[in-house]
């Protein structure tokens, strides 16, 4: 079967990748420890200023990402492109967060936040510095003065190891299939794919194989892209799996690089 993905007009293949695998998207996900990751991250925010409990959380997903703040006590607006991921991140959070449907590449105002994040490598499925420029001119417009941006992008490692390679996750009968195809040599800003697939006991897929597309943003590009969204880089940091902050960002060690930024 072809990947559904591939045949979405114009940029909204996204959408159509994570319309098909919201249904089995906590499941892929399960080992994710958004509450460790949070409480490494949050200190830098706090040594950069960090005041208030406004979050917007951009790309939110199921809500894997916001729930610990609402445990913290912030109020959280959160914007995804997946309707149906929305809807599993609304079934989790009741009214206690608002939510929207909304594309970061022309992200409208949705209030004055102390902090902005866009998450696990949301900001990837961008596959162009003009697209990540617009949706980062859409977050600074959300920011109330001094409030903070936050975000990460997967490093040359994750796509020249995750992105080519295959895992597998079995659940509840389900058996889930990432199937990487980047080369392991990926050169940096590459664009590489992997194709989502589900096998089920009974021999029916309960979600059409899909295919999810990502870019690489090297540490230069994204600076220079900040500059041009009116933004300023207060902190550049990576981490591997163990979610622990180290600086300098080394692509060839590091999993993920976060950025700290502010209105320029």
């Amino acid at each position: 079967m072809e990947a559904a993905a591939a045949a979405a007009p114009g940029g909204q293949w996204a959408e159509t990748a994570y319309e098909a695998i919201a249904p089995v998207y906590d499941d892929f996900t399960a080992h994710h420890d958004y509450e460790l990751w949070l409480g490494n991250l949050l200190p830098e925010l706090q040594r950069h200023g960090l005041s208030g409990r406004r979050l917007l959380d951009v790309g939110c997903g199921t809500g894997k990402s916001f729930l610990p703040m609402l445990e913290r006590g912030w109020e959280v607006t959160g914007c995804d492109i997946s309707a149906s991921m929305l809807e599993l991140a609304r079934s989790k959070a009741g009214d206690a967060a608002r939510l929207t449907v909304a594309d970061m590449r022309e992200l409208p105002v949705l209030g004055e936040f102390d902090l902005v994040w866009a998450l696990d490598d949301t900001v990837n499925y961008l596959l162009s510095g003009e697209e990540l420029e617009r949706a980062l001119a859409g977050m600074r417009s959300n920011l109330a003065p001094g409030g903070l941006l936050m975000f990460d992008v997967n490093t040359l490692l994750s796509y020249r190891t995750f992105f080519a390679e295959t895992e597998v996750v079995e659940r509840q009968g389900l058996r889930l299939v990432w199937r990487g195809q980047a080369a392991a040599d990926a050169p940096p800003g590459s664009v590489c794919e992997a194709r989502f697939e589900v096998e089920a006991e009974d021999g029916r897929g309960a979600v059409e194989t899909h295919l999810h597309r990502q870019r690489h943003f090297p540490e230069e590009e994204v600076l220079a892209i900040l500059e041009r969204a009116g933004l300023e880089c207060l902190d550049v940091f990576g981490h591997d799996f163990s979610a622990v902050p180290e600086q300098p960002l080394d692509e060839s060690v590091h999993t993920k690089a976060v950025f700290i930024v502010k209105r320029g």
